[in-house]
């Protein structure tokens, strides 16, 4: 997929808020087809492979470095506004689930900005005894520092799992963001020490959307 328009800074000053894909989809049909994944450099498949690890309930301090101290990570339940809250998100993972299996993926976009891949992941819960496969949509907005070294990071990480973006509002917002905000507070994992000076870093309010439509959040078509 061509790259649009740059839209994001150019500064790693920048904090990670200002570097969120904005997007509405004509399908929300997120299946991935492997034969059709772009490829990649040695650099950024590595970047791909830590992050399907992190899905697939495989968090290390490496993996998680792979965000910067102010990045913004944004699904359908959580909206965590710094690394220490997110890696408070990865480090949960096996905690709530037995297993989470990637079944594929498909690269539709690789360039300066972002690095995007439609993923399905099955989940399996470890309270219950019941598996569910999702299929989504992942955007990975690239720091400019280190979109060309061995080892790259991420400013936002959005995950979209139907056509609809995210406004950002609302009672379900609410949820998110208490959610990631609290979660970190009642971890133990040790691991979340290394990250813990990210809670001071450089962040904005939450940008607000209303609705979140097209204009705020461009329609693009992601079924080829």
């Amino acid at each position: 997929m061509a790259s649009s328009a740059s839209r994001f800074p150019k500064t790693s000053d920048a904090p990670g808020e200002q570097f969120e894909p904005r997007q509405t989809a004509t399908s929300e049909d997120y299946t991935p087809d492997p034969a059709k994944s772009l490829q990649l450099s040695p650099a950024r498949q590595r970047l791909v492979d830590d992050i399907i690890a992190l899905y697939s309930c495989q968090p290390t301090v490496e993996r998680v470095n792979r965000y910067t101290p102010d990045c913004v990570y944004d699904d359908q339940f959580v909206y965590a506004n710094d690394r220490y809250k997110m890696a408070g998100q990865w480090f949960a993972l096996p905690k709530l689930f037995k297993a989470s299996i990637n079944e594929s993926y498909q690269v539709i976009r690789s360039d300066d900005e972002m690095i995007q891949f439609k993923n399905k992941q099955s989940w399996t819960f470890r309270l219950i005894p019941k598996t569910a496969t999702i299929t989504g949509l992942v955007s990975l907005s690239l720091d400019p520092t280190t979109k060309d070294s061995d080892f790259m990071q991420i400013k936002y990480h959005k995950d979209q799992a139907n056509d609809k973006d995210y406004s950002h509002e609302g009672l379900g917002f609410s949820f998110k963001k208490w959610q990631a905000d609290n979660v970190v507070k009642h971890m133990d994992a040790p691991e979340l020490k290394e990250f813990e000076q990210d809670k001071n870093a450089a962040k904005e309010h939450v940008r607000k959307y209303g609705t979140g439509t097209e204009g705020a959040a461009p329609k693009k078509d992601f079924t080829t």
